[in-house]
């Protein structure tokens, strides 16, 4: 690899800085220390600061040289509601909230580039450092743009960075076009006529309805949307009932819908609505539907996709950067910023083993603290390659004292 010495060198600071951030998460919209943190940091390199943009976003703005050029780097900062299962020293010190998707790491890795970049400049432009909050489900990157982050920060392109487990260290992929799925809920409460579980004939079990619909939405997945429209729906909640010999009024259940593409998201309503009508009317009883589209789709475009491979190959090789991964049905809300101005969105690898390989959303993950000097490094390099001065800091063998280079 190929990664900037100071960088390097401050590297036991930044895993400070990510575990102090992984004791104390914060949820969507409470992000209050931890921007608190970021802006201390932004400002203790001299960058300024604004704050406030989508309740408690964060964007630091780093000017270098005179062009007018700007692009966006952004990172999220807010944690799941769910216990931490780990028992190393800096786990969460709150119960029922956990940084277990990494945004501690993203946050650092970000910071650690913004220190570097204020530092040593290379660049031609303006960078803004955006640290959205509430990326986990509440939409932060669309209130940071209706809080006008595009009219107050002007870019060209904006760039996002997830740690990805599974995918080995030192490794980074992406791909143009569709990469990560939209994401929407879907809600049914079937209104049935309760009554006593030796006297069916005398009531409308909605918990009988509720089931035909689920397997008849399962059915319309298969046999209606086409095949080359990769869709998935899950149902991961119903209730209905308390004791086992009552029919009872009312059943709801709910579950998430994810697709690449606009078409399916409203076949997916409208065969929704069809269905659950069509069952309802044949049993006598009526439900209520809704459809709430959430994240669309994330969609890489091809110019800013190849830019930011070139920048990750000038990290850690060109052979250990994919650019024709798999897509992948999570959903992500920098899909937001994604549909406002071109950029890409890139996975880091956080690891394949026993060392960073659990799977995100997963009580027993932790970010690989070994990665933060890749994702620092990339954020560099990318800014400078976006931005180029019309010289550029040495490199490796012939590099100075300012802005060293550690081939790995």
């Amino acid at each position: 690899m190929n990664l900037f010495d100071e960088i390097v060198s401050a590297h036991a600071e930044m895993i400070e800085i990510r575990r102090d951030l992984h004791r104390h998460p914060e949820l969507a919209y409470e992000e209050h220390r931890t921007a608190d943190v970021v802006a201390e940091r932004l400002g203790a390199c001299g960058i300024p600061v604004t704050r406030g943009l989508g309740g408690t976003g964060v964007v630091g703005t780093l000017k270098c040289g005179h062009g007018n050029r700007a692009i966006g780097l952004r990172a999220d900062m807010d944690a799941l509601a769910m216990d931490e299962m780990n028992t190393f020293e800096y786990v969460s010190r709150h119960p029922g909230r956990m940084h277990g998707c990494g945004h501690d790491g993203h946050t650092t890795m970000l910071l650690g580039a913004a220190r570097h970049l204020a530092g040593h400049g290379g660049f031609d432009g303006t960078v803004h450092f955006i640290f959205q909050p509430a990326e986990e489900g509440a939409g932060g990157a669309a209130a940071m743009i209706r809080d006008g982050l595009f009219e107050q920060f002007p870019v060209e392109s904006v760039w996002g960075m997830h740690n990805f487990p599974t995918v080995p260290v030192g490794k980074f992929i992406t791909r143009a076009g569709p990469f990560l799925a939209s994401a929407d809920t879907v809600r049914v409460k079937v209104n049935g006529v309760g009554g006593h579980g030796a006297m069916s004939h005398l009531a409308r079990s909605p918990v009988n309805a509720a089931c035909a619909i689920i397997d008849a939405l399962n059915d319309f997945l298969a046999q209606e949307i086409d095949a080359r429209h990769a869709t998935t729906f899950t149902v991961g909640r119903i209730h209905g009932g308390d004791a086992i010999n009552v029919i009872p009024d009312s059943v709801e259940f709910a579950g998430t819908v994810r697709s690449f593409t606009g078409s399916v998201r409203d076949q997916f309503d409208e065969g929704l609505r069809r269905i659950v009508g069509g069952i309802c009317a044949a049993r006598g009883i009526a439900a209520d539907v809704v459809y709430e589209k959430n994240y669309p789709p994330l969609l890489n475009s091809e110019e800013e996709t190849a830019a930011a491979a070139r920048a990750a190959a000038r990290v850690v090789g060109a052979e250990n950067v994919d650019t024709d991964a798999r897509r992948i049905m999570a959903s992500e809300d920098f899909a937001f910023m994604l549909d406002e101005r071109p950029g890409n969105y890139i996975m880091i690898g956080n690891g394949d083993g026993e060392e960073g390989g659990c799977m995100v959303h997963n009580p027993h993950y932790d970010f690989n603290d070994e990665i933060l000097p890749i994702g620092a490094s990339y954020w560099v390099e990318l800014a400078r390659a976006l931005l180029p001065a019309h010289r550029r800091p040495a490199r490796l063998a012939d590099s100075g004292p300012g802005d060293a280079r550690t081939p790995g």
